[in-house]
């Protein structure tokens, strides 16, 4: 179709609207797919795999120390594909970003381990994990674009936004149910020699998919009138950094109270319930699958309640949900209950698809159209190096060195406490104008 999105007949409109939403999510379903399966494994495989001759405690950090430069790489992916994205279009950028992260998490799967290659196995590994990095931080700005950018009114944005970010629940869903899939039907030597490589070779189909989906779809509104215009912004990681600086950096600090605890629960719960509390690591992968499921349902409708009740009054509920969660969560891990504990590794569900629902759009409101590709990305993005990067690492070391959990349930409380401070500076758009540009960002 090469029809312009201006001279879209009403039910065209509704028609890319709806196509661009199932591209955005099940884009984001792969590349957290990629992501997840990464995690996953790293507290399974890798510590053994490439880092045999440390003691548990050191292989286990080294391990999430590699998985961590992932998260490092985010914001680099966010400035070079927000670049390209603010320039040449969201289509375009979310394309490449889909080939990188796939091919890098394809690649994976043909790493060799430390009996065969020594060292450079892990050198390979962190290789690939940067360029998952890159690609997915480049991947959420445009994906949630792509589908907020097509919506007329205020009336649903929160939930239209909310869509890319139901890709994250899908994709580890799909990353557990792969590395359980194997687990359970290989003999545990078989699968820590091979079978953990299979599911990243599932990944090459899943970018096939992916790429076909997005190919077909038109570039947003809004970016065709910024070019019809003329106000695309020449250098938009400059500028915005100069005249929305501060949205970027609260846009950051907010995702302390999701990205911390999110990642202890769908991460660092492996090496805790395998290595601490003894328990198989299956137990755990059923858990996340359920965890996953869970948020299906409550980050469209978290989206969807954002809209009713205004962006930052959810985000702040949530986030003040999130302090008490984090040591409600420990206190049931710790309790060795078989059902209590699954109850505790589930319950992170509820208070992060309270943030992570309306998240997409409160932040990518924040940001005037010529910019909000670059803008969004990196202030979503910088979260990483802060919160979910170091997170499963400063766990690892706050329990090893303490012999607490509560220790780390302070750790996430503090992180969801500034999260909780930061969003009461943000200005909440739920019922603006964002396809024009703001008035008070000036040139």
């Amino acid at each position: 179709m090469s029809t312009a999105p201006a001279e879209l007949t009403e039910g065209q409109r509704r028609t890319m609207l709806f196509r661009a939403v199932i591209a955005s999510t099940i884009g984001t379903s792969i590349e957290w797919y990629d992501f997840f399966l990464y995690s996953i494994v790293t507290g399974l495989v890798f510590a053994k795999q490439f880092f045999p001759n440390d003691n548990p405690v050191v292989g286990t950090l080294n391990a999430f120390l590699v998985y961590a430069v992932g998260f490092a790489a985010r914001p680099v992916g966010a400035a070079i594909f927000g670049h390209y994205g603010d320039r040449i279009g969201r289509k375009g950028a979310l394309i490449a970003t889909l080939l990188l992260m796939g091919i890098a998490t394809f690649l994976v799967a043909f790493v060799p381990g430390y009996a065969q290659i020594g060292i450079w196995g892990a050198i390979i590994l962190t290789v690939l994990r940067f360029a998952q990095g890159v690609g997915v931080g480049g991947e959420w700005g445009g994906s949630v674009l792509l589908a907020m950018e097509w919506t007329k009114t205020s009336g649903n944005r929160g939930f239209i936004a909310s869509w890319p970010q139901f890709g994250v629940p899908v994709g580890s869903f799909l990353a557990n149910l792969a590395v359980l899939a194997f687990a359970n039907t290989l003999p545990p030597d078989q699968f820590q020699s091979w079978g953990w490589r299979v599911p990243f070779l599932f990944s090459g189909v899943l970018v096939v998919i992916g790429l076909w989906i997005r190919l077909s779809i038109l570039e947003t509104p809004t970016f065709t009138k910024l070019v019809a215009s003329n106000k695309i912004e020449r250098v938009p990681a400059a500028k915005v950094l100069k005249v929305q600086r501060r949205s970027v950096i609260l846009s950051a600090l907010i995702r302390l109270a999701e990205q911390t605890p999110y990642y202890i629960f769908t991460a660092f719960i492996f090496a805790y319930g395998v290595q601490h509390l003894k328990m198989d690591k299956t137990f755990f992968l059923y858990a996340m699958l359920v965890f996953s499921v869970i948020e299906f349902f409550l980050i469209p409708f978290f989206g969807h309640l954002s809209d009713r009740i205004g962006r930052k009054n959810m985000y702040l509920i949530g986030a003040a949900t999130m302090i008490v969660a984090s040591f409600a969560f420990f206190a049931l891990l710790d309790s060795g209950n078989p059902a209590l504990v699954f109850i505790g590794a589930i319950l992170g569900a509820l208070p992060h698809a309270m943030v992570y629902g309306p998240q997409a759009a409160l932040i990518a409101e924040q940001f005037t159209p010529r910019m909000r590709y670059r803008g969004a990305s990196l202030g979503y993005q910088l979260a990483s190096i802060i919160a979910g990067g170091p997170s499963p690492l400063i766990a690892t070391w706050l329990f090893a060195t303490y012999q607490s959990g509560m220790v780390v349930a302070l750790y996430m409380a503090v992180c969801a406490l500034i999260g909780f401070v930061s969003t009461f500076f943000l200005v909440d758009y739920s019922r603006k104008e964002i396809h024009e540009e703001y008035a008070h960002v000036g040139d």
